[in-house]
């Protein structure tokens, strides 16, 4: 739950640990919050990952004029438990427009030439499909219209 407090009240909570985030009920997070549209890049799939299981998949988002479009790539994971929402995700389809929030991290590396590499990868929060792809038999343009 959100709220906004005008000056005067704000004023009030000085000095409370309610002062330096008067613009928040939650506790306070390390974790980037990302809201993208775009694409997915390839089909969901079903992860193993020690005792658990997660859904991995890609979106790209393109931005800029139509002569000079770029694309940005995101990886997603979804930590969706067995059942339905699970089976909802693997069941989208290369090129469906989704609206994704989550939570993001940045990871820096290195790469097998010695370069240091940054990545960022989310973890899904919310998922909402805008418009699902066409069937996998007629969809041969990929990701066209991004």
């Amino acid at each position: 739950m959100s709220f906004l407090l005008s000056p005067t009240r704000r004023a009030g909570f000085a000095g409370s640990a309610l002062a330096s985030r008067t613009f928040s009920t939650t506790r306070p997070s390390q974790l980037a919050r990302m809201t993208l549209v775009g694409r997915l890049g390839t089909d969901p799939e079903l992860v193993d990952v020690g005792k658990t299981q997660l859904v991995r998949y890609v979106v790209g988002s393109s931005s800029g004029p139509k002569d000079n479009k770029q694309t940005s790539w995101f990886r997603v994971a979804s930590f969706a438990p067995e059942g339905p929402q699970r089976d909802y995700i693997l069941g989208l389809s290369k090129g469906t427009l989704v609206y994704l929030e989550g939570d993001a991290t940045m990871r820096i590396y290195e790469d097998a030439d010695g370069k240091k590499q940054s990545a960022l990868s989310l973890v899904q929060t919310k998922l909402d499909v805008l418009k699902r792809s066409q069937s996998k038999e007629d969809d041969v343009g990929g990701m066209t219209g991004v």
